[in-house]
């Protein structure tokens, strides 16, 4: 299995940025998705954003045009950078990893978790 550490989680006024990095390593030979969940205080776990091995990305709506999945070439690293951040991204963000060609973007379909970091936004 992949195993993912991330970070880059901490705390910033709305309207401002945080860039979050995630590395894999283990059966890291893929093919493989990686992306990011978030869970809220009282909410569901919940998909942000994901990127194919093939580096096609998919967000969930309330955060495109805001928030930008890269993967380089490399592939077992993933960023999530975060712009114009809003109170309601607070959450603590999760890395994801799953053994596809495309996407991972359902909590069942997730094959391997990071240990997760949490994103504050403030007013």
């Amino acid at each position: 299995q992949v195993q993912l550490v991330e970070s880059g989680g901490g705390l910033v006024q709305a309207g401002g940025s945080l860039r979050l990095s995630c590395a894999a390593s283990g059966r890291t030979f893929g093919p493989y998705a990686m992306g990011w969940f978030r869970q809220a205080p009282g909410k569901e776990r919940e998909f942000v954003g994901s990127i194919s091995w093939t580096g096609v990305v998919s967000y969930r709506d309330s955060v495109k045009g805001r928030f930008i999945i890269s993967r380089p070439n490399a592939k077992n690293t993933v960023y999530l950078q975060m712009n114009n951040l809003k109170l309601e991204d607070t959450a603590v963000y999760f890395c994801v990893a799953a053994e596809t060609t495309g996407q991972v973007q359902r909590l069942d379909n997730v094959g391997s978790w990071g240990q997760g970091t949490q994103v504050t936004v403030s007013s």
